[in-house]
C-alpha cells in the first residue's frame, strides 16, 4: 500500500538518536540547551495549545510545571534543527475537580486545566486530537504516552521482583539486584479488512455506543504469523474462514503500547456464528452502507473513528487505493 505510512502515527521522520541515549554528559548538555523542550503527560493524556488544541504544547526545560514532574525524562530525540525534545510525566498532579466518572468512560472527553501550565494549554484524551495534530505531533504524543505507561506498569522486575530503575534516557529499565535489564514492549495486534465481493465484516464489543463497529482485530500469539493470527482471530470471532491475506499498513496504536498490523483476507464464505465471549455482534456491510457513514448519512452505523487504522483502511478501500 503506497500510502501506508500516511496514517495516523505512521511516523514523521523523527531523529530519535539513540546513540545519545547512554551518555549522560551528552543528555545533560542537552537538556540545558536554551531551546531544549519538553511535552508532557499527565495519567496519559498530553499538553495541547493553540487554537482548537490542535498543537502539542512544548515548554522550556526550566518551566515550572515540567520541574514539577518528580519523575526522570525520557529523551525523545532531536527535531531537524537540532532541537533536544525530552518527555515528563506530571501523572502526579491532583487535580481538585477531577471526574473519575468522566475518566473511565469509553473515550474520556474531560478536561483539565494545571495551574502552572501556559495560558490556554489544557490535557486532553489524545483520540480527540489525534485525526488534528500534525504527523511530528502524533508521533512524539503517542510515544511518549506508551512509554510511560510501559514505566508504570513495568516498575518491578519480570525476573526477581525487585523494582527497577530507569536507565538510557528512559528507553531502559535495570535491576538492581539481579542486574536483568528490561525494554519497552510492543504488543503486535491484526486488524483485517475482510471482504466478500462488495461486503466487508465488521464487528462490535460490549459496551461500545450504539450503532458503532469496525474491523475485526485480535493479538497475535506467540509461535504465530501474520497471515494465521488474521485467519485465527477472524474464524475465532465470527467463524467465517479466511483465504489469501495480504499485508496494508501498520499503526503505533499507544492504547497502551500495540503495534497494528492492517491486513487484507478474502472471505470463503458469508455465513456469520459470533462466539459471544469474544464480541457481541458482527454483520456484513456493503461499501454503500459504508460510503453513507462515512458521509453521515447513515443513522445505524457509525463512521470508525478519524485518526484509527480501521478509518484509514475503509477509506481508502471506499477509493480502491488499497493498491
Amino acid at each position: 500500500m503506497k500510502i501506508a505510512e500516511t496514517v495516523t502515527f505512521g511516523g514523521s521522520g523523527l531523529n530519535r538518536a539513540a546513540h545519545l541515549r547512554g551518555d549522560a554528559t551528552a543528555l545533560a548538555e542537552m537538556a540545558a540547551f536554551p531551546t531544549a523542550v519538553s511535552i508532557l503527560i499527565w495519567r496519559g493524556k498530553p499538553l495541547f495549545e493553540g487554537e482548537g488544541h490542535d498543537r502539542l504544547a512544548r515548554l522550556r526545560m526550566d518551566h515550572a510545571l515540567v520541574k514539577s514532574s518528580g519523575i526522570p525524562a525520557i529523551f525523545m530525540g532531536r527535531e531537524e534543527d537540532g532541537t533536544p525534545v525530552f518527555a515528563h510525566d506530571i501523572s502526579g498532579w491532583q487535580p481538585e475537580d477531577l471526574d473519575r466518572e468522566a475518566m473511565g468512560s469509553f473515550f474520556d472527553q474531560s478536561v483539565q486545566v494545571h495551574p502552572l501550565a501556559p495560558e490556554g494549554a489544557v490535557f486532553l484524551e489524545l483520540r480527540g486530537r489525534m485525526a488534528a495534530i500534525n504527523p511530528r505531533d502524533a508521533e512524539l504524543a503517542a510515544t511518549a504516552k506508551s512509554m510511560f505507561s510501559w514505566h508504570r506498569s513495568h516498575r518491578f522486575c519480570a525476573k526477581c521482583g525487585s523494582e527497577s530503575k530507569m536507565a538510557m534516557a528512559g528507553w531502559q529499565r535495570n535491576c538492581p539486584a539481579c542486574g536483568a535489564p528490561h525494554f519497552p514492549r510492543t504488543d503486535p495486534v491484526v486488524i483485517m479488512l475482510i471482504t466478500h465481493g462488495n461486503q466487508v465484516l465488521m464487528g462490535r464489543s460490549p459496551g461500545w455506543p450504539d450503532g458503532m463497529y469496525s474491523l475485526l482485530a485480535g493479538f497475535v500469539e506467540p509461535g504465530e504469523t501474520i497471515e494465521a493470527a488474521v485467519r485465527r482471530e477472524v474464524e475465532e470471532e465470527s467463524s467465517i474462514k479466511v483465504g489469501q491475506v495480504d499485508y496494508l499498513a501498520s499503526q503505533p496504536w499507544p492504547y497502551p503500547s500495540s503495534l497494528m498490523i492492517g491486513c487484507r483476507g478474502a472471505a470463503l464464505s458469508d455465513e456469520i456464528e459470533i462466539d459471544p465471549n469474544e464480541i457481541e455482534d458482527a454483520r456484513w456491510f456493503t461499501r454503500e452502507e459504508i460510503a453513507d457513514s462515512f458521509a453521515g448519512r447513515n443513522p445505524d452505523l457509525k463512521p470508525a473513528r478519524a485518526g484509527a487504522i480501521a478509518h484509514f483502511i475503509l477509506w481508502n478501500w471506499l477509493a480502491d487505493r488499497l493498491d
